[in-house]
């Protein structure tokens, strides 16, 4: 990094209609929070830049659902992301939106000067277009078949199931999502970036970052190995950035061409001097993104800036997989989210909890999971036992044995020698892995600082030094508060809240990274301040309620979605009475070797007893099932089944989570009684 005087940060602008989750913190958000703040700790030059993409399909879908205006949505979720981002402490230097009139006008400008220049191709085309809803269809007001994964539901532009990306007419049976009807096909005018004539300069730029990770660039030469074509740059809508060509009333521009350039236009918002920060060779971009935003950052955007040839290309784009909920994809629709305002709330001051569980379980190189009980065990195991556990013993023991004060060193010992160089190789491998952008590696070297002062203090053990020798305990105590300074500044990053309590108990005004190895910075004689407990241990009633919570959602969306069976064809009244439907009641049951969903069943029908192989074996166990009484069908012909015969079969209800449930009459009813 020492070639470039300056670096711009930014994380992906994420659509203003709806609230933070798991999943994007993971994705790109603490990931960049963590890289800014190390570059500020090394005091460079660098602006930390997001905010709200406030235009776009899925802005108008969520302002139809809710019965209100765009400007309604975006204006609420703006403030609720911006506040929640802000409570977590992403650092951002500047949190804009895309509906900005600033945005607005450089958006235009850009346009305006690649439509000038002849950059684009002016193309009329067939789309897709609602009779009933009057309007032509952007990408995501169609719905079809994924071509490649055969999943319903899927978008006109990605299937969120296997991530392919999408045009419309790849679709299988498109639908209207207005009004559910099949689209026709219209023609209309829009302007098209030619891809395929920037290929060239795009493979060479790809080629010159061999250092971007394997994800990154591995999509990207897909993408490049199959041909680009020209993307349009406009589509046929209201909300958005008006097309800023005379007669084209309702065309705005391409949510993915005005969204990276709100980039800019937030750092143009944040200082007079901000095209240095774009334009200035001398200048590192570093793009922070999902996957699912890849292509867009690395292709597009970047054939965007050469068209207009005044904007730097981005040195990295350190793209993360997806982060998993309990086993399962994280759905916003399913409500299937840890969502960040519910936890702040929940978890009050616990921010850094969340930080470090999202961190050291990162999905950097592939998709990972997020359970509650690795984030008890985060908590309880390391952050309380090994860092809150150091902090506190090296505090406690000052406050009783010298009055709060850094006392005096003595002459070092090898234990002191042996800390010394311990730490002295924990610099250069946290600095290595932080500019490598391997945060999970980072943060397990910063937290060495705390396994380190366990060490020391264990093997030192100045409680019992202070009834031998004072001095020698005091001497392991000042070697002790010098760690923990070196601890607030290599956690810095990762645990802001946290850092912060103990520079401010340390009378430490900056975290500095030069400092970092330095065992004089605590001079003897300061007074300290003891923070108390930094980390709380969490319970397991406290975990499971998460855990129920997640399971209610799931419940709750398994009922909304569960729909009764259709009537089945009527039957006359002559073939339902040849049913004979009784009552009986079982008095042995038994699992059916080589079959993981048959029970053989003795069911007593007041006549005789009779065998009944029952497919409920996955849904209940042999104790529950002696003793009910049963309905049966008593006169289903016979069936032979892994060698026995079944002579009748049980009646069931099936629930809408798919258990099946038994349907028992009152006990008072004698077996063999018919049901009529």
């Amino acid at each position: 990094m020492s070639e470039f005087k300056r670096t711009t940060v930014t994380a992906a602008l994420i659509y203003a209609n709806g609230p933070i989750h798991i999943g994007h913190l993971a994705g790109c958000y603490l990931p960049a929070d963590i890289y800014v703040r190390f570059l500020r700790l090394q005091n460079k030059d660098v602006i930390f830049v997001s905010g709200t993409d406030e235009h776009g399909v899925p802005i108008t879908i969520k302002a139809q659902k809710e019965g209100k205006t765009p400007q309604e949505v975006v204006d609420y979720y703006y403030k609720e992301i911006k506040q929640s981002f802000e409570e977590f402490g992403i650092s951002f230097d500047i949190y804009g939106r895309t509906s900005d009139p600033v945005h607005h006008k450089l958006s235009q400008e850009f346009f305006l000067k690649l439509y000038q220049e002849g950059k684009f191709i002016e193309e009329v085309t067939e789309q897709f277009y609602d009779e009933e809803a009057g309007q032509f269809l952007a990408d995501r007001y169609i719905v079809g078949e994924c071509p490649s994964c055969h999943q319903p539901g899927a978008y006109g532009d990605q299937c969120e199931k296997c991530g392919t990306t999408l045009s419309p007419n790849e679709l299988i049976n498109p639908k209207s999502t207005l009004s559910g009807s099949a689209p026709s096909l219209r023609p209309t005018k829009n302007w098209f970036l030619p891809l395929d004539q920037w290929q060239p300069e795009l493979e060479k730029y790809v080629a010159s970052h061999p250092e971007w990770k394997s994800n990154v660039s591995g999509q990207v030469k897909s993408w490049l190995n199959d041909g680009l074509k020209p993307r349009a740059m406009t589509r046929d809508l209201t909300w958005g950035v008006p097309v800023p060509i005379e007669g084209n009333e309702g065309k705005v521009l391409y949510v993915w061409f005005d969204a990276p350039i709100g980039y800019i236009s937030m750092t143009s918002q944040l200082r007079p001097d901000w095209e240095k920060y774009w334009k200035d060779k001398d200048s590192r971009i570093v793009h922070f993104i999902g996957k699912d935003n890849i292509v867009f950052h690395c292709l597009i955007f970047p054939a965007m800036c050469m068209a207009h040839g005044d904007y730097q290309l981005a040195d990295q784009v350190p793209a993360n997989e997806f982060m998993n909920l309990e086993g399962d994809k994280i759905s916003t629709s399913r409500n299937w989210a840890v969502w960040l305002h519910e936890y702040l709330k929940e978890f009050p001051g616990k921010q850094d909890v969340l930080r470090y569980a999202l961190t050291a379980s990162s999905p950097e190189t592939k998709d990972a999971d997020f359970t509650w009980a690795d984030f008890q065990t985060k908590n309880n195991s390391e952050l309380v036992a090994i860092l809150g556990n150091f902090v506190n013993r090296a505090f406690v023991l000052l406050d009783k044995n010298f009055e709060s004060k850094v006392p005096t060193k003595l002459e070092d010992s090898p234990l002191e020698i042996e800390l010394k160089k311990s730490l002295s190789e924990i610099p250069d491998k946290l600095a290595a892995a932080l500019e490598g952008y391997k945060f999970r590696d980072a943060l397990v070297y910063a937290m060495e600082v705390a396994r380190l002062g366990n060490k020391y203090l264990a093997e030192a053990e100045p409680w019992k030094l202070m009834k031998e020798n004072p001095e020698k305990a005091g001497h392991v105590l000042n070697y002790a508060i010098q760690l923990v300074s070196h601890v607030s500044i290599a956690l810095e990053p990762f645990l802001p809240f946290t850092t912060q309590k103990l520079r401010n108990s340390l009378g430490i005004a900056k975290a500095d990274w030069a400092l970092l190895g330095d065992f004089e910075s605590i001079p003897v004689g300061t007074s300290l301040k003891n923070p108390g407990l930094l980390f709380e241990k969490l319970e397991d009633d406290v975990i499971q309620k998460q855990v129920e919570k997640l399971q209610q959602s799931k419940q709750q969306m398994l009922l909304q979605s569960k729909q009764p069976n259709p009537i089945k064809d009527t039957v006359d009244f002559e073939s339902f009475a040849k049913m004979d439907i009784r009552i009986g009641q079982v008095i042995a049951a038994e699992k059916m070797e080589k079959s993981k969903k048959l029970l053989k069943l003795t069911v007593d029908d007041g006549l005789r007893q009779r065998t009944i192989l029952s497919g409920i074996a996955e849904h209940f166990d042999v104790d529950q099932v002696v003793g009910r009484k049963v309905t049966f069908l008593a006169n289903l012909a016979p069936r032979k089944m892994m060698g026995l015969e079944s002579e009748g079969m049980i009646l069931m209800a099936e629930g809408q989570d798919g258990k099946l449930s038994f349907i028992e009459p009152d006990s008072s009813i004698w077996n063999g009684a018919s049901v009529s």
